[in-house]
């Protein structure tokens, strides 16, 4: 007597389509794997240009801070506009404006106080353009 062989114990015959992948499914799986890959790549060198992007835009607010508490210490404000160079690729732009001027005290001893709006602006290269901060305050002159 033969004995009778349960599916679960002993080899069994399995249909051609459940013995593997076909190399039609091998290529569709490794196409949209390729596109998720592309996709992480993307968003992680996007993250890492806006990282380098906040870093840029942070010292320029820093810089244009530092000429912005300079101004009036160590000369008196003037109107008008001057430019040069901050260094490490930053360029910088000072522009003062009267707004509106007061005569304080009378005779010998009046003097003439003028509020100027002082705006500063800091300038780099990114990319293929210039990006800049600008940061504006009055100040009495």
């Amino acid at each position: 007597m033969i004995p009778a062989q349960s599916p679960l114990s002993g080899p069994s015959v399995l249909p051609r389509r459940a013995r593997g992948f076909t190399l039609l499914e091998v290529v569709v799986a490794l196409a949209i794997a390729g596109l998720a890959l592309v996709g992480l790549f993307k968003a992680g060198s996007g993250g890492v240009l806006a990282v380098d992007a906040a870093g840029h835009v942070n010292e320029a607010i820093q810089r244009a801070q530092s000429h912005l508490a300079e101004i009036g210490r160590i000369a008196a404000i003037m109107p008008g506009e001057t430019e040069g160079d901050d260094g490490s690729g930053y360029r910088w732009r000072v522009r003062a404006r009267p707004l509106a001027a007061w005569q304080i005290g009378s005779g010998a001893a009046a003097a003439t106080v003028t509020l100027f709006e002082v705006e500063i602006a800091i300038s780099w290269k990114a990319g293929g353009g210039r990006r800049s901060v600008v940061l504006s305050s009055r100040r009495l002159g």
